[in-house]
């Protein structure tokens, strides 16, 4: 007889089932999925929380963006490595009265994420709680010995990040306030709720062997690159006025934003930023498909944070952007 457990499963795995690929050899199902890695590949392993009140508002965000999301933002971890994703487990807790319709929605937009991702479901487990909690584990590969590190970079590297930052930032305080009603608006919105991890990116960047250090943004520029500069026992010299931003007339939109701030500590940009040696920066496009890429700085062997401001004035960077703690 099955419980009502089983019955969630059967109609989690049926929202999210597609072809194994040739490296799951068992998937969900059974105790645990079986894979069998690619010669001359190694594997990426990453996992990721996203709790309500937390990471998303019930009563704000609609349940395809949060299934979207929980996986997209997961994936950006793989893709900050120059992997590609290949398989995730889901946990998720909720509480009975979201087992239909909010859970219909939540499955919907995490099949169009693990589709357009080329992610399939593995397997994972269920529980009931009072409040949603969902923890997202994701397999990737790489190339062995290919894989981009946070730890690579070295003194007069110069610094790159992809897209606008403080776009997702804005997206959620656009929600938060209601300010949806323009299209500009719906564009930072849309990167907020449903956010493209730059996998393409960090393949071609990786393939091509220009980062010498590489990661995404989640939690801020500010606080991002003090993480990869730690990593790799470094400092850094970035120019405020480099720094690829949203564009509001006059620097500032309704509600006062100052978008030099939103680009500094903005999370959920989920962007990529890299390091290369001088010699390869002119490898480095000026836009890949599309997407912007901009050097903003260079690496220094002072283990310091500078900011360079209007009129050439110096300043330190302290890390001011998502920290739960």
């Amino acid at each position: 007889m099955k419980t009502g457990e089983d019955r969630l499963v059967q109609k989690i795995t049926r929202a999210l089932a597609g072809n194994g690929g040739t490296s799951l050899v068992l998937g969900a199902g059974d105790d645990a999925a079986l894979l069998k890695p690619r010669a001359g590949y190694q594997t990426i392993l990453t996992c990721d929380w996203f709790l309500e009140g937390s990471h998303f508002l019930r009563d704000k965000h609609p349940p395809d963006s949060i299934g979207w999301k929980c996986l997209a933002r997961a994936i950006s971890d793989v893709a900050a490595m120059g992997g590609q994703p290949q398989y995730f487990l889901l946990s998720l807790a909720l509480p009975q009265s979201h087992t239909s319709q909010w859970l219909d929605g939540f499955l919907k937009g995490l099949a169009r994420a693990a589709r357009r991702f080329d992610c399939r479901l593995a397997g994972g487990d269920t529980t009931r709680n009072r409040e949603i909690l969902i923890n997202v584990t994701v397999t990737g590969e790489a190339p062995a010995g290919r894989a981009v590190l946070r730890s690579g970079a070295k003194p007069r590297d110069l610094i790159f990040v992809s897209g606008r930052l403080g776009e997702a930032e804005l997206g959620l305080r656009s929600l938060r306030n209601g300010r949806v009603t323009n299209q500009r608006n719906r564009r930072w919105l849309k990167k907020h709720l449903y956010p493209v991890p730059r996998v393409a990116l960090g393949r071609w960047l990786a393939g091509n062997r220009l980062p010498t250090a590489m990661m995404d943004l989640s939690d801020g520029l500010s606080t991002d690159l003090s993480r990869l500069c730690s990593a790799s026992r470094v400092g850094a010299r970035i120019a405020i006025d480099k720094i690829p931003r949203v564009n509001l007339p006059g620097g500032k939109g309704r509600g006062h934003y100052d978008v030099t701030e939103l680009a500094l500590h903005g999370g959920d940009d989920y962007e990529l930023l890299f390091t290369t040696r001088p010699r390869q920066a002119g490898r480095v496009p000026s836009a890949f498909q599309g997407l912007p890429l901009t050097c903003i700085g260079e690496i220094t062997g002072r283990t310091e944070l500078i900011a360079i401001g209007p009129g050439g004035r110096e300043g330190r960077l302290a890390a001011g952007g998502w920290d739960p703690f």
